[in-house]
């Protein structure tokens, strides 16, 4: 028979720390068939038609997207880096942290410099591993790699992609806080970046709010 949620709850112990434990992994989907629909360097789709444990058959749309990096700058006076960027697909511009895509065997620290530096024109003294995600996992394995770096100081000029538009700004956690709570970050990646880096980051923040 097949597990319901109910017989799906971990009775495990928890991690170290008092952390909860994942739930127990469900069975992966068996896949009948796949069809590639549309394929690029920057994006692809495939349909999986997939063997449900009822039976019957479901077909399911996945959007392939490469690993990406988003990177939480924090000067070397404890202010916070973000870049005011245009997005073309629904045609705002708000505030977000530096991000992008992994080239192609690159070490994701190394592409959240990168994406700093051409962004922002800041380097970083330390870099340092926050939790990363999935942000889009109901239809795509995308995952993005997620950084602080710390000790930032300006050194250079932006080095932009011809289609982007960025400004860059500087602010206390106090206005991040204020934006956050005012429902004005409206990127998931920097509204995660800075919700960790608000716990995680300890003495790094800026004790003058």
């Amino acid at each position: 028979a097949v597990a319901g949620p109910a017989d799906r709850v971990n009775d495990g112990p928890d991690d170290e720390g008092g952390v909860p434990a994942d739930p127990a992994q469900f069975p992966p989907y068996d896949v009948l068939w796949t069809e590639r629909i549309y394929d690029s360097s920057w994006i692809a789709l495939r349909r999986d038609e997939l063997a449900l444990p009822g039976g019957g058959t479901q077909e399911y749309h996945v959007v392939e997207i490469g690993d990406a990096v988003c990177v939480l700058p924090v000067t070397s006076t404890g202010e916070v880096v973000l870049i005011g960027q245009h997005r073309h697909p629904h045609g705002d511009t708000h505030w977000e942290a530096p991000a992008g895509r992994v080239e192609e065997g690159e070490d994701p620290a190394a592409g959240a410099l990168r994406e700093l530096r051409e962004e922002t024109g800041y380097e970083a003294a330390e870099v340092r591993s926050l939790p990363g995600f999935y942000p889009i996992n109901g239809i795509s394995a995308h995952w993005v790699h997620l950084y602080a770096a710390t000790g930032c100081e300006l050194r250079h000029e932006q080095d932009l992609d011809p289609s982007e538009r960025i400004i860059v700004r500087t602010f206390t956690w106090a206005e991040c806080e204020a934006l956050l709570l005012a429902g004005k970050i409206k990127d998931g990646l920097t509204a995660l970046a800075l919700m960790y880096g608000r716990w995680l980051l300890g003495e790094e923040r800026d004790q003058r709010g």
